[in-house]
């Protein structure tokens, strides 16, 4: 009961080529298509342009004023 049978798979596709006809189904097949390769394509554009990443950027924290020095940061009141 869980299989298919060959009857079960030919009613199947007789029913989506009543519904979609042989026209339908092949235009699907051939933009399926150009989508691939599409696809394929732009993964291979991908892989020519590699571009460096700007160098890292340090903080330098000796410039940076203290919030341990103000005195008005602990006594404010919410």
């Amino acid at each position: 009961m869980g299989s298919l049978s060959i009857w079960h798979w030919i009613v199947v596709i007789a029913v989506v080529l009543l519904l979609f006809g042989r026209g339908k189904i092949s235009d699907l097949m051939g933009d399926v298509a150009q989508g691939i390769k599409a696809f394929k394509k732009g993964m291979q554009d991908d892989d020519k342009v590699v571009e460096k990443p700007d160098p890292l950027k340090s903080i330098d924290h000796a410039s940076a004023p203290s919030t341990a020095a103000r005195s008005d940061v602990g006594s404010k009141a919410v």
